[in-house]
């Protein structure tokens, strides 16, 4: 039987906004990434939050769709109901218009709509950027302890944006106000907002996937200091391996701090990400949408808050169906892209890199993947940057090899050197000054992937830009 159209569609925008409900009640990544630094002895640097620029832009061109708004002094309501015998079952739904559209979706740490009306500070906030002529989507994640001006308030943590918005009656409420934030922070536009709570995850997932999702546990994890929802904790344990993981423990799967930072556990929740849009968008996950999906949406929907409309969903639901697996970018704002800090008053806050992100942004959201070694080689000679190499291995004159070799290639290096403890990791290319173009050049001249490409935060060097090699070099430069 013929799926029709709106009902797939409904089904994949709400795999979105699962993608929210995933993070909602994990504890931040930035947080963690202050707790666990302070735990290792990591020193913080103490600063006038009087003193953060204004915002840090980052130079994107790109053109919005005009935004939903509501009258000053009011809050924008959701405006989204149930498909009713108005919609044609049998329409197609398109998405027509060819500019590129970000969304930002929030999450928040309620239970009910019913439990607390709130307001309530952001625990997760994701921003998706879709391009439908390219069918590609960047997904990136924001940490909550982001220090930043608030448009209209004073400086503070980027998760307090919706709760300055909803208690101060900002147009749009506080999404609004947090898409505001995220748009003169990161300098791109945000066109639409999605806010949902806890339950939203839990009811999608039991609903939509009942018999489960698979992940693949890369190694053990047994963590007796799991918070439950009484506000205790439990002991969670996952052996490695695949296995099929209900609503329940994918959330502890996604949450749980085992045994090391934050990042490692944003990866996982990048994983359970990835492995829920799989369950869902496969068939059976759409056959078992199809009779449910009335049902669902009418106990989801006090749960959500959007300025995107019906029509919105449904064609912005048969957009995201036609993306490739492939075509997708995820990226986690993390120690690599922000400085560790705290406020004169001495709160755990992180301050952006402004180099950095905008490295990571075009990474996630703009990338430019036919260009010819010729037009990298354009752009890097363009920057001029300074260039060392550094041997990361145990193999005696690697860095000076890679100098000849590079050499050789009509690249310039610097100096070459050691780095202070030889990792035997892959051959990485650290951009510290911004001069992307020469980063991508480089890997892409010495066969390397782009994301090989990393921002510089270890400062290993005051130069642009460093080839810090590792065993995988050798074949190129002619060694076994």
């Amino acid at each position: 039987m013929r799926i029709p159209a709106w009902l797939f569609a409904l089904g994949i925008i709400l795999v979105i906004i699962a993608t929210v409900g995933l993070s909602v009640t994990a504890y931040s990544v930035a947080r963690q990434i202050a707790i666990d630094a302070g735990n290792a002895g990591i020193q913080f640097t103490s600063f006038d939050v009087a003193a953060v620029p204004t915002a840090t832009r980052v130079a994107v061109i790109a053109t919005p769709l005009p935004a939903a708004t509501a009258a000053p002094g009011t809050t924008a309501q959701p405006t989204l109901a149930l498909p009713t015998a108005t919609l044609d079952p049998a329409a197609e739904y398109v998405w027509s218009d060819p500019r590129r559209i970000t969304l930002l979706l929030l999450g928040i740490d309620q239970r009910s709509a019913l439990d607390d009306p709130g307001p309530f500070r952001t625990d997760t906030m994701i921003v998706v950027s879709i391009d439908p002529v390219r069918k590609t989507a960047g997904v990136l994640s924001i940490p909550r302890d982001l220090w930043v001006n608030i448009p209209g308030f004073q400086p503070g943590r980027i998760n307090t944006a919706n709760t300055l918005g909803d208690a101060n009656g900002y147009p749009g409420g506080g999404p609004a106000l947090a898409a505001e934030t995220v748009r003169q922070v990161l300098g791109i536009p945000i066109d639409r907002y999605v806010l949902i709570n806890f339950e939203v995850f839990l009811t999608t997932v039991n609903t939509l996937a009942p018999n489960g999702v698979e992940v693949c546990v890369r190694e053990r994890i047994d963590d007796p200091n799991y918070p439950d929802a009484g506000n205790g904790f439990i002991r969670v344990m996952f052996e490695p391996g695949c296995q099929v993981l209900d609503a329940e423990r994918l959330l502890q799967y996604a949450r749980t701090r085992h045994g090391n930072t934050d990042f490692a556990r944003a990866e996982r929740q990048q994983e359970v990400l990835r492995a829920v849009r799989e369950t869902l968008l496969n068939l059976g996950g759409v056959t078992q949408f199809i009779g449910q999906a009335p049902a669902l949406w009418t106990e989801l929907s006090n749960n959500i808050k959007t300025n995107l409309s019906l029509d919105d969903i449904l064609r912005l639901g048969t957009l995201v169906a036609e993306i490739p697996r492939e075509n997708y970018r995820f990226g986690v704002i993390d120690n690599l892209y922000v400085n560790l800090a705290k406020t004169s008053s001495g709160d755990d806050v992180l301050v952006l890199k402004a180099n950095a992100v905008s490295l990571l942004l075009q990474q996630v959201f703009y990338p430019e993947e036919n260009l010819t070694l010729s037009d990298l080689r354009s752009r890097a000679e363009a920057e001029n940057a300074s260039i060392v190499v550094f041997n990361n291995t145990d193999v005696a004159g690697l860095a000076g090899q890679t100098r000849d070799w590079l050499s050789s290639q009509g690249v310039t290096v610097a100096e070459v050197g050691n780095t202070p403890t030889a990792t035997n990791e892959n051959t990485t290319i650290r951009v510290y000054t911004g001069k992307l173009w020469t980063g991508k050049y480089l890997a892409a001249l010495m066969g390397l992937p782009p994301e090989r490409v990393e921002p510089g935060a270890d400062g290993l060097t005051d130069n642009d830009v460093a080839v810090v090699v590792g065993p995988d070099i050798q074949p190129l430069l002619g060694g076994q």
